[in-house]
């Protein structure tokens, strides 16, 4: 059994969500040799569940070799990614204040997916999951939509917003794993980190 893991997230809300489970863990970032962000290109035409799922591969990859590379003592390794998505288009964390509020029109009175995939690897043995949510948004002013991405909290979010802030005024319905959609769905995480040996 494994006493702890290595959390491949700068995501606080992902640390969090371990600390819930119970589940001692050391962060495991990228350096800034690493070009993290470049692992969450989307290729064209590529459907949703695929693209959350590759690219988590890979960030698992890079956190693997990461791992190698500072000689660490052993655990399992654990990387996660999340996705909104309309349809089969792919919302994305903004670039800045007027892209997030254009993301945010599109998510106004509508229903969207939310895709978290997690992996986890524990020396050659990788396991992962995919969990999939469903939110709906009420209609939001254009004063309300001003309101929340002057806040800030958009920013570094995918789909421009964070279910468990002030998004969650306008929130009418959710379907789904509700930690899945703040970053790591406890459900599908502890099953992954029980395959491993890890007690949660």
């Amino acid at each position: 059994m494994s006493d702890f893991i290595y959390l491949a997230s700068q995501s606080p809300r992902r640390s969090q969500l371990l600390d819930q489970l119970g589940v001692s863990h050391q962060l495991l970032l990228a350096g800034p040799d690493e070009d993290a962000e470049s692992l969450e290109d989307v290729r064209g035409g590529e459907p949703p569940a695929r693209y959350v799922a590759r690219v988590t591969d890979l960030k698992l990859d890079a956190a693997v070799q990461r791992w190698k590379r500072q000689g660490l003592a052993a655990a399992p390794v654990l990387c996660a990614d999340t996705t909104v998505c309309l349809g089969r288009t792919i919302l994305g964390k903004p670039v800045d204040a007027a892209d997030a509020v254009r993301i945010l029109q599109r998510l106004s009175g509508q229903s969207h997916r939310v895709l978290t995939a997690v992996a986890v690897q524990k020396g050659a043995k990788r396991v992962s999951a995919v969990s999939e949510s469903w939110v709906r948004f009420a209609p939001m002013t254009t004063a309300q939509i001003k309101a929340y991405v002057d806040s800030g909290e958009p920013m570094g979010k995918a789909g421009a917003y964070g279910v468990q802030g002030r998004a969650a005024a306008h929130i009418e319905q959710i379907r789904g794993s509700y930690s899945g959609i703040m970053g790591l769905p406890l459900f599908e995480t502890a099953a992954l980190l029980r395959a491993l040996g890890v007690r949660c």
